[in-house]
């Protein structure tokens, strides 16, 4: 049972971000303090990747682990009310999600996902500077 109103949970969802999410900044952040230099959300590329490296053909998608499915505790929540609208939505994301990275791998870019979850674990800056290459 949801606690908000129809009004109410229609204004909340209203206010998610696709773009310039919290954990897509702190990737940005970690990212730039490496020392790499990065372009966003580039249109032209399958699923608009968060963060692109055009001279190394490599792209960072940082995704929410709820709308983009991941199998933590987050991403396997599932709302209780409106599940006839929610699951299949849920399900298209992550449809979507893989055919993008199928795509770009397709057109020789190299993919890396980080999901909300990891953002904690001091490995993940290991994990982004190893998939970029850094020999810093």
């Amino acid at each position: 049972m949801d606690n908000l109103t129809r009004a109410q949970r229609s204004e909340t969802m209203r206010r998610v971000r696709a773009k310039d999410t919290g954990p897509e900044w702190v990737v940005r952040r970690m990212v730039h303090g490496m020392g790499f230099r990065y372009r966003l959300h580039v249109g032209a590329l399958p699923g608009n990747p968060d963060l692109v490296f055009p001279a190394r053909s490599k792209v960072i998608f940082v995704h929410g682990c709820f709308w983009h499915g991941h199998r933590c505790r987050a991403g396997l929540n599932r709302p209780s009310s409106n599940r006839q609208y929610w699951m299949p939505k849920l399900e298209q994301n992550r449809r979507r999600d893989r055919a993008s990275r199928a795509r770009l791998r397709r057109l020789g870019w190299k993919v890396l996902v980080v999901w909300e979850c990891q953002l904690k674990n001091p490995a993940l800056r290991d994990r982004v500077a190893s998939f970029l290459g850094a020999t810093r």
